[in-house]
């Protein structure tokens, strides 16, 4: 009678089309974990030299795997969260508010790196009519960040984010001088606005951004959600309009 259990190679041929299966990202971690347990550790120590000497012979697959975990831990992050991140501060938009490609952005006005991301955006603004840029500030770089923020959300709620963001950007500060100059070049009604800047939704969308943060992993800025994706950092134009691309596509 034939002996239904697997042999030893049998075993180590399975193992090894699972360890290639999970580097890969697809299926088969549930299984590999499985046969694991079931080898020897004669089997176990075979199993990790071969692994060990096929990523060696063949290290272009690694960065395969890594974006694969990435995308995994990236859904992970945006479990739960997804539609509101794409939900903005009513006004708070760059480019196109009705556009079909969502790009969220974690910003803060005295972060260097997020100015740095700025000619960036509007190429790729530009570039793509359907595109829509939400912004979430995230006011953690100087102790000024909040009130500009605060100020940013009320030319929002005047119809004048994208003057006011273009304008206090271009001033490198977050000083009060700073932000009243923008203010006053993006035409904003300064009583009105400064009305605003004090309303309890603004503070709630301060404090809510800074919880999505944390669940995203940020601890600092830019940071961007776009599509399934999340990027940290100043991740240059490349990263950005591919990401752009695979949510076109989604």
């Amino acid at each position: 009678m034939t002996d239904p259990r697997p042999s030893s190679h049998q075993k180590l041929l399975f193992t090894l089309g699972a360890v290639g299966l999970t580097l890969l990202g697809g299926v088969g971690g549930w299984a590999f974990e499985r046969q694991r347990s079931d080898l020897g550790p004669g089997e176990k120590k075979a199993v990790e030299k071969i692994v060990r000497t096929y990523l060696l012979e063949n290290p272009e697959i690694l960065p395969e795997v890594v974006e694969k975990l990435r995308l995994k831990d990236s859904q992970k992050q945006l479990a739960g969260i997804a539609a509101k991140l794409a939900t903005p501060f009513p006004g708070a938009v760059l480019g196109n508010p009705q556009g079909t490609v969502t790009v969220v952005e974690f910003s803060d006005f005295a972060c260097g790196y997020c100015r740095q991301s700025e000619p960036v955006l509007k190429e790729l603004i530009a570039q793509n009519p359907d595109l829509k840029v939400v912004i979430r500030h995230l006011p953690v770089i100087a102790p000024t960040s909040p009130a500009a923020a605060a100020m940013g959300l009320a030319a929002a709620e005047q119809g004048k984010y994208t003057v006011f963001h273009d304008a206090l950007f271009a001033t490198g500060r977050t000083d009060p001088v700073s932000v009243d100059a923008a203010a006053r070049a993006a035409g904003l009604d300064i009583d009105r606005a400064q009305t605003a800047s004090r309303q309890p939704q603004v503070q709630a969308e301060l404090e809510a951004n800074m919880a999505y943060a944390r669940q995203l992993g940020f601890d600092g800025t830019p940071g961007w959600v776009i599509g399934d994706q999340v990027l940290v950092g100043a991740v240059g134009k490349e990263a950005l309009a591919k990401a752009i691309a695979a949510a076109r596509k989604s």
